[in-house]
């Protein structure tokens, strides 16, 4: 892994060493996986402008989210699942973080539970939410990420029912793996992994256990299918808003009138997002509906970004069509899966490092100094 100079080269690693059904399951998207190439390719369509003979001896990383001084403008956004990419991968990536002073963000469907990466860690993170039919379930959620002292709460707005994941159907990928042939011959070929997570204690859906009704839930889509609500609408998040007393982050919206809802609900921040591809496939890539968000919006709450950061390069592009900071999931599961909490850490490296080089040839030495002249118009 020390070899390991870009995003790419840890997914390869990662493909290497994690089983496929958990590998496809961090690396694609649903159906036909036409948004999550899209969000790859309005990237790479964004052209940055050179500039030349700018003294950019001095320069930042340095931003302020929430309120909050950090080293860099991105946060590693939530994802399900992320000790089945590497053994207690949640309290992994979060140290990781922490060193590194950027945020980390927990998910619902996380195997390592609130408290458990709470007592691994000493400083707050972010935690995510999904409201489910079960209105007790979620409150009693908001409960222990008061008590764990989170610094905020995101909540999910685009995942009332899931968008069907092909691979994820043919793998047959479920919380414990299944004991089936083509599963058992995978993980044959990735024994260090399989040592590591079949021997930790955190092997299911953390933040289930000791819910009543949760027992035995293994499959991510049998628990949307019987929990996620339909129904869920903005009097839900007006309700997430009376309970909860820091500050909150809704992410989940591609659309300029979804965006101004966010904002009239008092968020402190909204996520522009399709949730990496994941969700409606066929939608825009996030990065394309970006400025017209900031547009709308911008002046009134904290924009930031999800959706196809791969590099140091896609946080300026972002940061330049007016987020204020971006959120990676995919990025840092690859750096889990290629080499626990050193492959966490060796993404911040080279993001980190890719932005910082980026500013300088494009001239600017802070993030106040990114702007839209970043982009080359032609």
């Amino acid at each position: 892994m020390k070899d390991a100079t870009s995003i790419a080269d840890l997914r390869l690693l990662a493909k290497r060493r994690v089983p496929k059904a958990f590998f496809d399951y961090a690396d694609r998207g649903s159906y036909n996986e036409e948004t999550i190439d899209a969000n790859s390719e309005d990237f790479k369509a964004l052209k940055l402008r050179q500039r030349v003979m700018v003294d950019v001896s001095n320069r930042s990383t340095e931003t302020t989210l929430l309120g909050e001084k950090f080293a860099f403008p991105f946060a590693f956004a939530p994802t399900g699942l992320t000790g089945m990419q590497h053994a207690d991968g949640e309290i992994l990536a979060a140290k990781a973080c922490e060193k590194a002073n950027i945020p980390f963000a927990l998910s619902t469907m996380s195997i390592c539970s609130i408290e458990d990466v709470a007592a691994a860690t000493t400083r707050p993170f972010w935690f995510q939410l999904y409201v489910m039919k079960n209105r007790n379930f979620a409150k009693q959620l908001v409960e222990r990420a008061i008590a764990a002292k989170c610094s905020a709460l995101i909540l999910t707005l685009d995942l009332q029912v899931q968008g069907q994941r092909h691979r994820d159907i043919k793998n047959g990928m479920t919380v414990p793996p299944q004991i089936k042939l083509h599963n058992v011959l995978d993980m044959a070929t990735k024994l260090p992994w399989a040592f590591k997570v079949l021997g930790s204690k955190h092997k299911t859906f953390g933040n289930l256990n000791g819910v009543e009704g949760m027992s035995g839930v293994k499959s991510l889509g049998q628990w949307i299918s019987g929990q996620f609500d339909p129904a869920l609408n903005w009097d839900d998040v007006a309700w997430i808003r009376s309970i909860w007393p820091g500050k909150l982050i809704l992410k989940g919206v591609l659309d300029v009138g979804d965006a101004q809802k966010a904002v009239n609900t008092g968020a402190d921040a909204i996520v522009v997002s399709n949730h990496g591809g994941r969700q409606l496939d066929g939608a825009p890539s996030a990065i394309s509906r970006l400025p017209r968000i900031v547009d709308a919006v911008g002046n009134q709450t904290e924009i930031l970004f999800d959706s196809g950061i791969r590099s140091g390069q896609d946080v300026l592009r972002a940061l330049a069509l007016g987020a204020k900071g971006c959120m990676m999931g995919k990025a840092f599961l690859f750096g889990l899966g290629a080499g626990g909490e050193e492959g966490v850490s060796k993404v911040i490296q080279i993001v980190g490092k890719e932005l910082d080089v980026s500013m300088a040839l494009t001239g600017r030495r802070t993030l106040a100094e990114i702007d839209d002249t970043v982009i080359d118009r032609g």
